[in-house]
This record gives C-alpha cells, sequence and structure tokens, in this order.
C-alpha cells in the first residue's frame, strides 16, 4: 500500500498571486521585505512594494503585446527584482522561463527556442550572449531588454543600450499599476494553466520545460508553511526570521522558497547576486541570519572553509540542506560550528517536477540520519520494484513514485515523455531509488536516473554526448558520473575517428568552450574500442560505471566526509 502523509490540509483554489498578496489593493506591510545584501539600506522592496512593480510590469507587459500564455525568459542571476519579473509576467497571463545565468550561447539558444519566448530580459553583463543567443532563433533586438543588478531600476537611471532598451521602459507608472487586476477564478482550467516553465532534465535526456501551475505552486508553498507551522514556538520564530537567499532564483528551489514562501511569512529576505562562501559568510553575521536553506557543497565549504570560525553565525537557528545527497557525518561536522549544539541539519528532498518539496521534517524532529524526512502534507509515496510490475515490501528499496498536487502539469510540449514520466492514476516516476524506514522517514539510496549531479546542479549525458558527436575526432561517445574525491563529476568514453591523435586533455578543453563550467569533463575522457550497448542502441552505462571503478581515482559516493 502506498505510504500517505500523516497531514491533510486545505489548499485554498486561488491564483499564486492572490495566495501572495491577496488582492490588487489590500494592505500590504511596507517595511523592507526584499532586500539587497550589497546595498541594503537603499536597495529594497516592501511586500506593497513588490506587489506594485510586478503590477506595473505586467500591464507594461500586456501593452506591449505579450499575449495570454505567451512566454518571457529571464536571463540573469539573483536581484530583488528577480521576483518582481516573475511575478509581472504571471500577473499579465504570461509565462515565466527563467536561465542559467553561466549558460553559453548554444545553451541559451535552446531554452529560447524551445520555450518558444517573445521576450527576453538579460542582465547586462550578458548582453552579447543574449544577443547573440537571440539571432540564433530569429528574435529580434526589439524584443531583449537589459536587466541591471537593481541599482539603476531603483534609481530611475536605467539606460537603453542601442535598440536594446531597459527593462524598465516596459513598466507602467504607479497611477496606472496601482489598480492593475490581475485574473483570479477558482475553476480548475484555470488553477493548471501553466505560469512557469523550471527547465529540467527530468529523468533523463536534455532540459525539458516542467509546466507548473498556480495549483502547484499554492498546494507546495501550503504544504511546507503548515509544517514549519506546527512549531509550538512559531509565532516568536517567525517574528524573528530572517533568510538568506544563497541559492539562484532561476532554479525552483530559489524561486518557492524566496519568491513566494518567505514573502507569505513576511520573512526578511536578503538576497545575494550570486554565490560566494565568504560573502555568504559575512552575509549571515551582518545580517543576523536565523536560517539557512542551503545545497550540501555548501554545508561542506563552511565546515570545511578556514574563514568560517572567524564569523559569528550565532543567530542561526535552523538548516535545512537539500537537492542531492549529504552524509550524516559532514552534519555532524557543520554541526560543531555552534558550540552549544544548537543547531540540527534537517535533509529535504524534492525535485522539479514537484515543484520543490516532497519530504520534510517535522519542526522539532532531530535528525541523526541521512534521511530526507516524512512526507508533506497531502502527499503519497509508494516504493516499486525495478520493472514498475509492484510495489515492494516496506523497508525494501525500490523506486519511488510520488502523487501530489504539487506534481507537475507535465513536460512542455512532450505528451509522449509526460506519459512516460506520469502514469493514468497521478503517479510521477522520480528515477529516485529509495526506501522507508520503520518511523517512515524516507532514505534516498541511488538513483535510476541517468542523471549526473555537480554540487546540485543536473548535467545530462545526452546533452553532452550530443555535443560531443559534433567533434570531428569522434566516432561514438558514452558520458556518465564519476566519484572523483567524493564528488559526482562527468566523465567521456569516446571511440575516435579511425587514425585520430587528438588527446583526452584538447577533447575536455573543446568541451570546455562550448558548455557551463558544471557541465565540464571534469571527470576526464577515457578513450575505448566500442561504446557497450543493447540491441537497441541503448547505451549501458551500468558496464561503464563498473568500468570506472576498476579505474583509478574513482570511490563510492561518500557520505560527504571530509
Amino acid at each position: 500500500m502506498p505510504t500517505r502523509s500523516r497531514w491533510q490540509i486545505e489548499v485554498p483554489r486561488i491564483s499564486l498571486p492572490t495566495y501572495l498578496f491577496d488582492s490588487p489593493t489590500a494592505p500590504l506591510p511596507t517595511t523592507p521585505a526584499l532586500i539587497s545584501t550589497t546595498s541594503p539600506d537603499k536597495h529594497f522592496l516592501s511586500h506593497a512594494g513588490y506587489r506594485l512593480w510586478s503590477q506595473r510590469l505586467a500591464l507594461g507587459l500586456q501593452r506591449a503585446g505579450l499575449a495570454q500564455g505567451g512566454r518571457v525568459l529571464l536571463f540573469s542571476g539573483n536581484s530583488v527584482f528577480f521576483p518582481v519579473v516573475l511575478m509581472g509576467i504571471v500577473m499579465a497571463g504570461g509565462i515565466f522561463t527563467g536561465a542559467n545565468p553561466s549558460y553559453v550561447v548554444r545553451e541559451l539558444a535552446y531554452q529560447l527556442q524551445d520555450s518558444g519566448a517573445s521576450f527576453l530580459i538579460c542582465s547586462e553583463g550578458s548582453l552579447a550572449t543574449g544577443i547573440e543567443a537571440a539571432k540564433l532563433v530569429g528574435m529580434g533586438e526589439d524584443r531583449i531588454f537589459a536587466f541591471d543588478d537593481g541599482a539603476a531600476s531603483f534609481e530611475g537611471r536605467g539606460k537603453s543600450r542601442g535598440n536594446i532598451r531597459h527593462w524598465t521602459t516596459l513598466l507602467a507608472s504607479d497611477d496606472d499599476g496601482r489598480p492593475f487586476e490581475w485574473e483570479n477564478r477558482d475553476t480548475d482550467d484555470f488553477l493548471n494553466q501553466t505560469i512557469v516553465l523550471n527547465y529540467s532534465s527530468g529523468t533523463t535526456g536534455v532540459p525539458k520545460g516542467v509546466m507548473i501551475t498556480h495549483r502547484n505552486y499554492v498546494s507546495n508553498c501550503v504544504q511546507s508553511v503548515h509544517v514549519v507551522s506546527l512549531d509550538p514556538e512559531y509565532k516568536a520564530k517567525i517574528a524573528r526570521s530572517r533568510y538568506l537567499c544563497a541559492l539562484p532564483m532561476y532554479h525552483a528551489m530559489g524561486q518557492v522558497l524566496f519568491c513566494f514562501q518567505g514573502p507569505v511569512q513576511r520573512v526578511p529576505i536578503f538576497i545575494m547576486p550570486k554565490f560566494d562562501l565568504v560573502a555568504m559568510l559575512e552575509a549571515t553575521q551582518r545580517f543576523r541570519i536565523t536560517d539557512l536553506i542551503i545545497v550540501p557543497p555548501i554545508v561542506v565549504g563552511m565546515a570545511k572553509h578556514p574563514a568560517t570560525p572567524k564569523f559569528d553565525l550565532s543567530a542561526v537557528e535552523r538548516v535545512i540542506s537539500a537537492a542531492a545527497p549529504l552524509g550524516r557525518e559532514v552534519c555532524d561536522e557543520f554541526e560543531k560550528l555552534w558550540e552549544d549544539g544548537g543547531v540540527n541539519v534537517k535533509q529535504a528532498w524534492g525535485m522539479t517536477e514537484l515543484t520543490l518539496t516532497g519530504c520534510i521534517f517535522h519542526p522539532k524532529a532531530i535528525s541523526t540520519s541521512n534521511a530526507v524526512g516524512e512526507l508533506a502534507p497531502n502527499c503519497e509515496i509508494k516504493i516499486v520494484s525495478d520493472d514498475g510490475l509492484q510495489e515492494v515490501s516496506h523497508g525494501e528499496r525500490g523506486e519511488v513514485w510520488f502523487r501530489a498536487p504539487s506534481v507537475m502539469k507535465g513536460y512542455w510540449r512532450l505528451p509522449e515523455v509526460t506519459k512516460e514520466a506520469i502514469t493514468s492514476d497521478g503517479w510521477l516516476k522520480t528515477g529516485d531509488i529509495g526506501r522507508f524506514d520503520e518511523t517512515n522517514y524516507l532514505y534516498i539510496v541511488d538513483r535510476k536516473k541517468d542523471l549526473i549531479k555537480v554540487k546540485g546542479l543536473q548535467v545530462a549525458p545526452a546533452e553532452i554526448e550530443a555535443l560531443l558527436l559534433e567533434h570531428p575526432n569522434i566516432a561514438d561517445v558514452a558520458v556518465i558520473g564519476v566519484i572523483v574525491k567524493g564528488e559526482e563529476a562527468p566523465r567521456a568514453y569516446a571511440v575516435l575517428q579511425q587514425g585520430s591523435m587528438v588527446t583526452a586533455q584538447e577533447i575536455q578543453d573543446w568541451t570546455a568552450e562550448r558548455v557551463s563550467r558544471f557541465k565540464r569533463l571534469t571527470g576526464g575522457v577515457r578513450f575505448v574500442a566500442a561504446i557497450p550497448r543493447i540491441p537497441s542502441g541503448k547505451i549501458l552505462r551500468k558496464v561503464l560505471r563498473e568500468q570506472a571503478k576498476a579505474e583509478g581515482g574513482d570511490s563510492e559516493r561518500r557520505k560527504s566526509k571530509l
């Protein structure tokens, strides 16, 4: 039988903007809510300001010709206006999609093309990449808008660059924007409309647009807020809480936590433009951050970095790690940063395809293992055998299948892929291998899917393989994740064209010029006579993984030992 969450709660049938702001004119706090860590005294938005700027952009986008369901791509790092762009697009009836700011031209062009974006809002520092990618997909410069770090927008000095206008030229005036009313209906067709495309590689393949709806976001936020509110001291804790956004807002985790959930809880959010460990430590000390919601590489980095003990982290009360497995050993070392033992690292589990959270710890629970918590409200899980034909016994390992109101609508324009991922009765096949213990805590023990995770970021082998096959000296290739010094890294096994004299380093360098840093072949390149495949042509990655284990310098994924 499927395991069901012990919490069943009601989810309001409202739009995401209504969940955040109640109505276009309802009273909202005017105290700082979204705050720049680089200029906190001047560059911040209140909850009321967050709504008004979003309304102004929504009206401006409609006036600029954004159609119902039209897509707008934001190519930028974090800023206090990132949530504004997202919410403005949703209020306008459009669909937001955010791209990794480290993308190169080829990668950005793919997402522009696949999403069918009508407009590109591009950070000033990445305009060259944005313009070139737009050219590749036939987007004119009149559809590209420059996006600054917030300073110029606040101060009204945003400048156009040639044919590229500043994003603030899209904004309606305060007076026009203030009465703007976004659509809000309680019908299924409206609540299940796609409002965001978060790109993910899913279980296999190149990145696909994950269709997230009003219902998905509201459900996931309500689930998480309900659990944290179970703390008997919730009101007092939330009144003094301060969040630090060190995670990218183009990613589902950054969106849900810092664009939606934090604002709904009325928690001030201090936003870093990009991640830097020392800058994060400085911000944690300076702004008396109470909650660190981070990923395993940050936990490891904080525990290992010699500068960490120099900072006052005494305000931190809660630490949650997600996005990739984290061993209990490193959690124990991390917790030693607090002499009083007052911080306990709790892991959470989720996926882009789940909007975000699937499992979570009760706020009063103490984590002493690798468990990722228990099921979030309104969620169900069943553990299924490798062949997908039956459930395994409680406590045995198998593929995690998940069902909840937060499960994605599907993959953008890929009905057959969606059908493979979601059963007719609503079960999402996650590709993660897990098991339950006797207390119904979930453990994620492996991945059925072929994805490689590099510091919490997804790398699809098929994407890198397709690129490597463009190399004139490579006849066939397979990419797998290998463990080097305890971290997962992409490695290519290549069959060279006859007579080729290319070196492994030359292939690594060639690839590095064409992909983002986290997709580089940091696990190396190995030359083989043939790629092992089944008769249908599918790569036998298990054979290559066994070969990788036999080669020097690799090991099993360690439990994040320091």
